[in-house]
């Protein structure tokens, strides 16, 4: 089978998003209406920035929470996945292994068994395995007319987390400075780590007054907060 390669595409963000935060801050200490206070036009759009790179440096997040990003993702296992369902402020849609057949299924090698020539081939084994296993169920079950989904909801239980999926998500800007805090951390393992930062040079390009300092833990805090044991050594431990 080819390689599978990672793939990440914004669907789509919300409009205005700099005037969004703003007037959601300037209602929590103004006496205007925040309606009016969008249509103002006699505030720049700098000026608005400006206050939103502060609202962010002061800690002041939940104004960030109404303006959301919405990501095609492909490419990934899973194994990834259930990892990714764990963030539970955000909104998943993910390809189901009960509606779509999984025949000729790709799947994502972990870069360290990739390396290992008998390893990467003893897994290509395995994946070819459980591939003819998967197919000769549903053919199986096809003879006792238990076809489509029924077939498919119960053949995919031997599928592997290295299966390919596909999932479209949707997280405010709040959840997503705490989802690069955690997920850019080298310590991450290491496929999430590769989707976080793809996400992050997205919402980076798209909104840096918010995302242009964000990643790992580390990076805001000039030091490491994992403690020895798990240190990467790219920071010093809090002194």
């Amino acid at each position: 089978m080819p390689k599978v390669i990672m793939n990440v595409k914004l669907l789509e963000m919300s409009q205005n998003a700099i005037a969004l935060i703003y007037v959601a801050c300037r209602q929590c200490y103004s006496k205007e209406f925040a309606g009016d206070v969008f249509s103002d036009t006699s505030i720049s759009l700098e000026k608005q920035e400006e206050f939103v790179k502060n609202i962010v440096a002061s800690g002041h997040q939940s104004p960030l929470e109404h303006v959301k990003f919405t990501f095609a993702i492909e490419g990934v296992s899973r194994a990834l996945t259930h990892q990714l369902v764990r963030h539970r402020l955000a909104s998943y849609c993910q390809q189901s292994q009960r509606y779509v057949k999984e025949k000729d299924f790709d799947y994502i090698i972990p870069p360290v068994i990739e390396r290992n020539i008998a390893a990467k081939d003893e897994f290509s084994k395995l994946m070819a395995t459980i591939q003819q296993s998967y197919t000769k169920l549903l053919t199986l079950m096809g003879q006792d007319n238990l076809c489509g989904e029924i077939a498919n909801q119960d053949a995919r239980f031997v599928l592997p987390q290295a299966a390919e999926t596909k999932i479209v998500a949707t997280m405010n800007c709040r959840e997503l400075l705490h989802f690069f805090q955690h997920r850019c951390c080298a310590r991450a393992q290491w496929e999430i780590c590769q989707l976080a930062n793809k996400m992050l040079e997205i919402c980076a390009e798209k909104l840096p007054a918010v995302f242009a300092d964000a990643g790992a833990k580390c990076e805001a805090l000039g030091y490491c907060p994992e403690g020895e044991k798990f240190c990467c050594g790219k920071y010093p431990l809090k002194a």
